[in-house]
């Protein structure tokens, strides 16, 4: 809180919820790296299993349910190779996003520029699946990238000012 203590009231607000945005956000990249790694070693038989439990109600009650029929088949169709590039994405992809959370709550002037740019990235990365798989969370994920961004870039200028006065 002393970090803040010459902020006005709403310079204040705006890094609070700049923090508060970074810890949810630290929050799901610390459980995309558990899943990233639990993927490694879950055997596609146990995925499947899981999946059936997920949505054997949804079938009994309508066996042409579409978002249970597409999420079994989903989880039925998916190789090896898919499995292990998902692992693969999912741990890399977390580290990276740890790394950058970590260096903007410590207040690291590079770290802004750097992670704005590969948040940037990730959020290109994002709607480009989102145009083949439709995904209601990568929607939500982009949400919150575009959001942390822009709180992000709001911290660095203010920053970047109050250090050159």
């Amino acid at each position: 809180m002393s970090k803040i203590k010459n902020y006005s009231s709403k310079e204040r607000k705006i890094y609070l919820f700049f923090v508060v945005s970074l810890w949810v956000k630290g929050i799901f990249t610390v459980f995309e790296i558990i899943s990233g790694i639990a993927t490694f070693f879950i055997t596609k038989q146990v995925l499947i299993n899981t999946a059936t439990r997920i949505t054997q109600r949804e079938i009994a009650e309508d066996p042409y349910d579409i978002v249970a029929n597409f999420f079994l088949h989903s989880v039925q169709s998916i190789s090896a190779g898919t499995q292990e590039f998902v692992a693969i994405y999912l741990l890399v992809h977390g580290l990276i996003k740890l790394w950058l959370i970590v260096g903007l709550l410590r207040r690291k002037l590079w770290y802004y520029p750097v992670a704005m740019a590969v948040f940037g990235i990730f959020i290109i990365y994002q709607i480009y699946w989102y145009v083949h798989a439709y995904s209601v969370w990568l929607l939500f994920i982009t949400v919150i990238d575009i959001i942390v961004i822009s709180l992000t870039w709001h911290e660095y200028r203010y920053l970047k000012n109050t250090r050159n006065n």
